[in-house]
């Protein structure tokens, strides 16, 4: 199993629950039956997901009385999109390139006269 910071953000944002559990979070703060609600997974489960973003330090949990509220902590996915942008840019430059080629091979074709 990976242990580096990168690799632990994207084994955890993996799992489609635990996307859904951090854009439900992306809301506001919710208990981890809130969080429990919209999936058919027992509450053992829900928590095992938490405990998987929580160690990847996309979410943490506060404490009130007897209720531990979950919160997003948005700065931890920095790392991850600073990743992905760095490739971004290296499609945005190819794509610039092809739509500059079929451009050309647009204005050449109508430029052509045809062949009779």
């Amino acid at each position: 199993m990976a242990t580096d910071p990168l690799s632990v953000v994207f084994a955890a944002l993996a799992d489609p629950t635990r996307r859904a559990i951090l854009a439900r979070l992306a809301e506001g703060e919710a208990t981890v039956g809130q969080l429990a609600e919209p999936f058919d997974l027992s509450l053992p489960a829900i928590s095992k997901h938490l405990k998987v973003l929580e160690r990847a330090g996309l979410i943490s949990r506060g404490r009130a009385a007897q209720w531990r509220p979950c919160r997003l902590e948005a700065g931890s996915l920095r790392p991850a999109a600073d990743w992905v942008d760095h490739y971004r840019e290296f499609w945005d430059v190819n794509l610039d390139r092809l739509d500059a080629h079929l451009q050309a091979q647009t204005v050449n074709r109508l430029t052509r006269p045809e062949s009779r």
